[in-house]
Order: C-alpha cells, then structure tokens, then sequence
C-alpha cells in the first residue's frame, strides 16, 4: 500500500499502490498549471463508513510514498478518467480502477 502525506500532517493517507500512481499523475499535471481543485475518496477496510475529502493546492506541501520499487503500467483510461473528474465541479473521486475485459 503507498502513502500520501498531505500537508504537516504526520499522518499518510493509505492508498493502494496502482491508484496511487495513476492518482500522482492527474495531481502533478493539475498542480503543475497551478490549479486547486478537491480530493475525495471512500473509507475502506477498518475505517468508519464516510469518504473524506481534502483541497489540493499548490502551496500544501504532497509526498507520494511507494510499497514497490518499480512503477506499475499506467492506464491511459483510469488517469483520462481522473483527470476529467478533476476537471468537474466535484473534484477527482477517487474509484477503484474497471477495464474492460478484465
């Protein structure tokens, strides 16, 4: 599982790795062009029942933390997928990833 430690706060929020990594690329091109916008996903596993959501802003400090080594394949449609979720009003919603055919 990565970690996303968001601000100064001491504490990561859990993200599996894949998601992570598709999530990193939608967020680094969005603050790249100095763009805020909202962070929202669902408590899973032992967490209360809710979703959280955080503002991104260019000025909050993010690190992205890895379990793997190596980079896993992107998907063209997930990051397409978050990326126009980003652009909308609701901010990026964090879901898990569906392919067709798998």
């Amino acid at each position: 599982m990565g970690q996303l430690y968001y601000g100064n706060n001491p504490d990561p929020i859990v993200i599996e790795d894949r998601a992570l990594a598709h999530l990193k690329v939608v967020v680094a091109t969005k603050l790249r062009r100095n763009e805020s916008f909202t962070l929202s996903w669902r408590h899973q596993g032992e967490d209360e029942p809710g979703r959280t959501t955080i503002w991104l802003h260019p000025s909050i400090p993010l690190r992205f933390v890895f379990a793997e080594p190596e980079a896993p394949e992107l998907s063209a449609e997930w990051i397409t997928a978050m990326a126009q979720s980003a652009n909308s009003s609701g901010g990026i919603m964090l879901l898990d990833e569906h392919v067709d055919g798998v």
